[in-house]
């Protein structure tokens, strides 16, 4: 099966955690607050990270399986997660301006983003 359906199907795999995370955290905590949300970016970032270190450091995941786990499956689950990494991975290399300009960036950015879509949305659709 070649690498590209593979991920794919990786990603098939982390959109449907992602979905049963959201149902269940609605179920048990209440829909006020996006816990599913919080729940698959803390869980997608501690495994994107975990993934990616015992991948370069050991010969335990292939490169084939760290593209499907991570592109794939993290992918699906959470984009959050490989943020997460590469701003940590700043921190870790001592590149604090690097590592407050995306976050601030990101965080800014989107939220700007997001509010613009809700804009332009509601020009096409009202409400």
């Amino acid at each position: 099966m070649s690498r590209l359906l593979l991920i794919c199907l990786g990603g098939a795999v982390g959109t449907a955690a992602r979905y049963l995370t959201a149902l269940w955290a609605a179920a048990a905590f209440g829909s006020a607050f996006p816990f599913g949300t919080l729940i698959v970016n803390t869980v997608g970032s501690f495994l994107l990270a975990l993934i990616m270190h015992v991948s370069g450091a050991t010969e335990l995941i292939s490169s084939d399986a760290r593209a499907i786990l991570t592109t794939g499956v993290m992918g699906g689950f959470t984009t959050y997660s490989t943020f997460n990494y590469e701003t940590t991975n700043y921190l870790r290399e001592g590149a604090w301006l690097l590592a407050t300009a995306n976050a601030v960036g990101t965080v800014t950015g989107c939220l700007a983003a997001g509010l613009a879509g809700l804009a332009v949305a509601r020009l096409v659709v009202g409400r």
